[in-house]
């Protein structure tokens, strides 16, 4: 792996693949995720302008087998074709889970592996060098991308983030960072965006990018690609202004629903799959124990849409 250029590539709209199933049975949907794959490259995220995730938290990774998590990842790179990188995601809380999934997932092609520290347990930092230096002796190929998911497991310090870098294929820094720390987030970016491609889990696409980062967690891109791009070329052009109005437009109202409807169902991804479907594209419920949003949240869901001007959305 050239660590340079896989820093280069992890740039853009970093987009979560939802993981669809067959609502009869909860089956994977594959050929409904490849369609997916192929809608958000004919809407203009390609490399350059994004990268997809596959087995993330919204793509319902915590209800999947092993298996499962890379029969999906085998069909989002098989549809991606080369046109965009793909990253696997990797969380979990074993270190040899990690390895199988590190392996695997060069095996198949992927760019990357997004890894956070394993989550039930508190870990130490020492715990959390060991378990990143296992997937990076198992995958050597692909650019790590190290999430910071401190609400489910230790959080990564800023020192952390400094020692990581001593792994040859540490190249990602997925980051947000709890509200109580003074410019916590701004200072990680701005001290490691020259030597780490930082996405900003953290709605802070603006600041971010003036600072450094090279990337964005944009679940709108899901169900509208065209937007997503756009919004990604204000950015790099300066136009910050623009790109924060934008942002209150269409960012602010799909998260003000989403925390609206985690007083009904926790995970993830269900919001992104609701809006899937009233635009006219693949989707399904997730796995329990998240619940199916679609009846309560459907017209709800439909005037969030209409309201911030997304095109095809159906009755």
């Amino acid at each position: 792996m050239e660590r340079d250029q896989a820093k280069q590539r992890l740039q853009g709209c970093y987009v979560t693949i939802p993981t669809m199933f067959h609502d009869d049975d909860l089956e994977l949907n594959v050929a409904g995720m490849q369609r997916h794959v192929r809608f958000l490259l004919d809407g203009g995220v390609r490399e350059g302008t994004g990268v997809l995730l596959s087995g993330g938290g919204a793509g319902d990774f915590s209800t999947l087998t092993v298996a499962e998590r890379l029969q999906v990842a085998a069909a989002v790179i098989e549809a991606a074709g080369g046109q965009i990188p793909v990253a696997v995601g990797a969380q979990t809380t074993s270190t040899r889970e990690l390895q199988q999934l590190a392996g695997a997932a060069a095996d198949l092609g992927a760019d990357y592996l997004q890894v956070s520290p394993p989550f039930y347990f508190s870990h130490t930092e020492d715990d959390f060098f060991e378990y990143l230096s296992a997937a990076s002796q198992a995958a050597p190929e692909l650019g790590l991308i190290v999430y910071n998911t401190y609400w489910t497991s230790m959080g990564v310090s800023d020192g952390m983030v400094a020692r990581l870098l001593d792994l040859p294929n540490v190249v990602g820094l997925k980051w947000s960072s709890p509200g109580n720390a003074f410019f916590g987030f701004e200072r990680v970016v701005q001290e490691y965006s020259n030597r780490l491609s930082v996405i900003d889990n953290q709605l802070r696409f603006v600041t971010s990018h003036m600072l450094g980062a090279r990337s964005i967690e944009l679940h709108v891109c899901n169900h509208w690609p065209q937007w997503g791009v756009r919004f990604w070329q204000r950015l790099e052009a300066g136009a910050y202004c623009e790109a924060q109005q934008e942002m209150m437009q269409v960012v602010m109202p799909f998260y003000q629903l989403w925390a609206e409807m985690e007083q009904y169902t926790s995970g993830d991804g269900y919001l992104d799959k609701l809006c899937m479907e009233l635009v006219g594209l693949d989707s399904s419920r997730c796995r329990p124990p998240t619940r199916d949003v679609r009846k309560r949240f459907r017209d709800q869901t439909r005037q969030m849409l209409l309201q911030c001007g997304t095109p095809n959305v159906v009755d």
